[in-house]
């Protein structure tokens, strides 16, 4: 069994920001097929007005980030920040940025073996 999280808006797109996601579509994938969703919180990651964050202030938002979603394997967004995807990896996710726009197709990539990871979503904060 793997539990992949996705980070969406809508239950249909993939967030093309993780950070800002409002939620996760958790799916449960046994003998290579769906056989749960849920839809979970997420805690949101937005960067207005104190635009300059302590560095441990961001670990504390990505590791909650990553609570609800503790039990999955993988999290999928269309992109991420290098602290957030960093974060992810601690937390013991696998993170996978992909290029695909919505949850079905990822699954259907996933479920082929054709879902991979794109290290050019991570953006670099400098």
């Amino acid at each position: 069994m793997t539990k992949i999280a996705f980070a969406t808006d809508d239950l249909k797109t993939i967030s093309s920001h993780f950070g800002q996601a409002e939620k996760y579509l958790v799916c449960t994938i046994e003998n290579n097929q769906v056989t749960a969703q849920e839809e979970r919180a997420k805690a949101s990651h937005q960067h207005g007005h104190g635009e300059s964050h302590e560095h441990h202030q961001n670990e504390h938002h990505h590791s909650s980030m990553a609570q609800s979603i503790s039990d999955c394997q993988i999290v999928v967004a269309r992109g991420m920040g290098n602290p957030a995807y960093e974060s992810m990896k601690s937390a013991g996710l696998q993170p996978i940025l992909t290029q695909f726009q919505t949850i079905e197709e990822a699954i259907n990539a996933y479920l082929e073996g054709r879902l991979e990871h794109q290290d050019k979503h991570v953006h670099i904060h400098k």
